[in-house]
């Protein structure tokens, strides 16, 4: 990229990350290696990634859109559509399931009245499944914005929520 080209951030990125992002990819041999940190810099400031957040990505980091796209929809993590400010990955490994884990996703599913994928009407709670997230020591266990709750038992289920309740009216 020419160090005379402006990319526009289009508000997904302030003027320091991107700032940021820009200097260090052109410091490195293979800058692909950034994407992850550039779709989750992108999403926290977003709540999810647009099509207009791969884009930037892929202009930041020198690659073409569909490579960038290929790595956001392999990764659970990484919203491509909007969510719930509370998204809750629920684990779904074999770990978590022998210890409750599919009865402690009832029990959330109840509770919210809503299935896997939906967002909850009020738009605070969002129900994902993960294949791992890497806690079997506290199993069962879900992750709401990178802090992991566990183990819990289906009796935490509402305290969780409430708690996250009281949080987004604070």
């Amino acid at each position: 990229m020419a160090q005379e080209e402006k990319i526009d951030s289009i508000g997904l990125l302030d003027e320091n990350e991107l700032a940021y992002f820009v200097a260090h990819a052109n410091e490195l041999e293979h800058p692909r290696e950034m994407v992850i940190d550039v779709l989750r810099a992108i999403q926290k400031n977003h709540g999810w990634v647009p099509d207009e957040g791969v884009e930037l990505t892929a202009t930041i980091l020198r690659l073409e859109p569909i490579e960038v796209e290929e790595v956001a929809t392999f990764y659970d993590k990484i919203f491509r559509r909007p969510v719930g400010r509370y998204p809750i990955h629920v684990c779904d490994s074999i770990c978590c399931w022998s210890n409750g884990g599919q009865e402690l996703a009832e029990q959330f599913k109840q509770q919210l009245g809503i299935e896997f994928g939906q967002t909850t009407e009020d738009g605070l709670f969002t129900l994902l499944p993960s294949c791992c997230l890497g806690v079997c020591g506290c199993a069962p266990a879900v992750m709401i914005h990178q802090q992991h709750y566990g183990p819990l038992s289906r009796e935490d289920v509402g305290e969780l929520i409430n708690r996250l309740r009281r949080e987004a009216s604070a």
